[in-house]
């Protein structure tokens, strides 16, 4: 199914209201660098996200055109999830995004650390 645009609205917008989202954007992260995942190895993965909320990510990306589910009817069933040809074409923004968001963490440790040893100076004086 695809995402409805507003007419008015920037293509960067409709994008970005597809992948973000609490635990969206490392969803597709993971299955970005996975390639597949049954729903038990994604929970493995994110260990504080809840079972409704990764069901409910998973659906959206699913609605979009995102994510593709493949479902088995095994016994028990054998669901499994994997980046659509769409989904694959985030490759480059996903490995992009995980890169500026390494550095500003090791930046702001940086940073934070700086500022606890400059405040137990400035304490200490």
């Amino acid at each position: 199914m695809a995402h409805q645009k507003n007419s008015n609205q920037c293509p960067m917008e409709s994008i970005l209201g597809q992948i973000m989202g609490p635990w969206t954007p490392y969803i597709l992260w993971l299955l970005d660098n996975e390639k597949t995942l049954r729903f038990g190895e994604l929970s493995a993965r994110m260990p504080d996200i809840s079972a409704k909320m990764l069901t409910d990510r998973l659906r959206k990306l699913e609605a979009s055109g995102l994510v593709h589910r493949d479902y088995r009817p095994t016994v028990p069933p054998t669901v499994s999830y994997s980046l659509t040809k769409r989904g694959k074409e985030l490759h480059g923004v996903l490995q992009g995004l995980n890169e500026v968001a390494l550095r500003w963490d090791v930046e702001d440790r940086a940073q934070e650390a700086n500022r606890s040893s400059g405040s137990g100076i400035a304490a200490a004086e």
